[in-house]
């Protein structure tokens, strides 16, 4: 009995008299919330494509003008669908939603400096470590599936970008998957455990629990403490849920087609190998199961050499499984409600045509992102960069504008969702605040 209860008397004791206490009081952080007007979406999907994707060969149409080349636009555009949206030759799949997308071409950032501009996009400061965006909505919004994470990051390696930081960590981000894994079971870090039954697992976290709540009554107040018992909880309501939504063996051949899954593992220059057909895939359960912030990340769009052929190999991965992705969400009619958003931490500058180079530089002046669903505009063009792409001169959206406008659409204050920490509130938008962008707005 000992052995199988794996804790002893003292466990046997507790379990009784505080289990169910412990079980009740640990779902706090993540229960839904009310938001403080009517919300657009319930949730995020972040395509992240990180290294800075070309804008003027993907979004951003530059034809050239007059006599003498300039930088602009390499690859063929034409305009799709209704909108008449003009929309790369690389990018055919994502071309048959040009009805569904909000494009905005007057993004712009403080730096060119990779690290950096990531960081920015991601939390709102450059320098230094700050709650995630999927961070800050999870702790505004929590999450709608009390067995899963609110913030889900696929693909990533860097934890600052998924970080709580001073939040409490229960709104931590979940990695799941790096560049070049399999995501299965075995991904998420201990998800399951082979020498103990659920049920001995249950009595023994009790156990655990009891103690930690022990420690709490003397420590009244204790954030970090009061978190680390609700993630404990998480984690164990995991082991049920997360492994059959990784699971995608019962998904149709034509589905797993459409998403290219296992198809697209190949990679040249400094395209990294990744499953992103899968990533797309798992994003769509995701969703559907609740989770409140789904990040997808795919890199690296740093082409300052072979700029041409790396360009195309890496629209060529991404094209298919974002296509499939918007269509299911159409279709499930979980669009309506689902913030997509793709984009990078900068743009790039363009090509002078028949100077014989081929490679880009950084620009965080001017660059390209795109929204769809979640109460934007369709098939609209917000804001514009000069002739040659370099700098964003009419409707122009920062990091922190961006970040203002995704919290209103979710109903949260764009500039007043904050947390005490070292003495003063801080907010996502940072001192200077953002502008919610209303013009996206359907």
């Amino acid at each position: 009995m000992l052995q199988s209860a794996s804790c002893g008397f003292g466990f046997l004791a507790l379990q009784g008299l505080l289990g169910e206490q412990v079980r009740a009081a640990s779902a706090g952080g993540l229960a839904p919330k009310v938001s403080t007007h009517a919300a657009r979406a319930k949730r995020v999907i972040f395509l992240c494509m990180s290294g800075g994707p070309a804008q003027l060969d993907t979004f951003d149409y530059k034809p050239q003008t007059g006599k003498k080349p300039h930088p602009g636009s390499v690859f063929r555009f034409r305009p799709h669908g209704e909108s008449g949206l003009q929309i790369s030759e690389l990018l055919p799949e994502t071309a048959r939603h040009a009805d569904k997308l909000c494009v905005i071409n007057g993004m712009h950032a403080d730096t060119g400096i990779h690290a950096q501009s990531f960081l920015q996009l991601h939390t709102g400061d450059r320098l230094r470590v700050r709650p995630s965006l999927g961070s800050w909505v999870t702790y505004g919004l929590g999450t709608e599936n009390q067995n899963l994470p609110g913030f889900i990051s696929l693909n990533t390696s860097k934890s600052s970008i998924y970080s709580s930081a001073f939040l409490p960590s229960i709104y931590n981000g979940t990695p799941i998957g790096v560049n070049g894994e399999n995501m299965s079971r075995a991904t998420i870090a201990n998800i399951e455990s082979d020498h103990l039954p659920l049920s001995t697992r249950r009595r023994q976290l009790d156990f655990v629990q009891s103690l930690n709540r022990q420690h709490l009554v003397e420590r009244p107040g204790d954030t970090k403490l009061d978190s680390v018992i609700e993630s404990m909880e998480l984690g164990f309501r995991m082991q049920s849920a997360a492994p059959d939504l990784l699971d995608i063996s019962g998904e149709t051949k034509e589905t797993l087609e459409r998403y290219r899954v296992g198809q697209q593992k190949e990679s040249v220059g400094t395209c990294k190998v990744s499953d992103f057909g899968r990533q797309c895939l798992l994003a769509r359960r995701f969703s559907e199961a609740g989770v409140r912030f789904i990040e997808v990340n795919h890199g690296s769009w740093d082409q300052h050499k072979n700029h041409r052929r790396d360009l195309t190999e890496n629209c060529r991965v991404t094209d298919a499984p974002i296509a499939a992705l918007l269509d299911d969400l159409e279709q499930r009619g979980l669009l309506d409600d689902t913030l997509v958003i793709w984009g990078g931490e900068f743009g790039r500058p363009g090509l002078t045509p028949g100077d014989g180079k081929n490679e880009t530089g950084h620009n965080a002046n001017g660059f390209t992102f795109w929204l769809a669903g979640g109460g934007v505009k369709a098939g609209y063009v917000h804001g514009k960069t000069d002739p040659t792409g370099a700098r964003a001169v009419e409707g122009k959206v920062h990091f922190r504008d961006l970040h203002a406008t995704i919290l209103h659409l979710l109903g949260l204050p764009g500039n007043d969702l904050k947390f005490w920490h070292e003495g003063r509130d801080h907010r996502l938008t940072g001192p200077e605040g953002g502008k919610v962008v209303t013009e996206l707005f359907a």
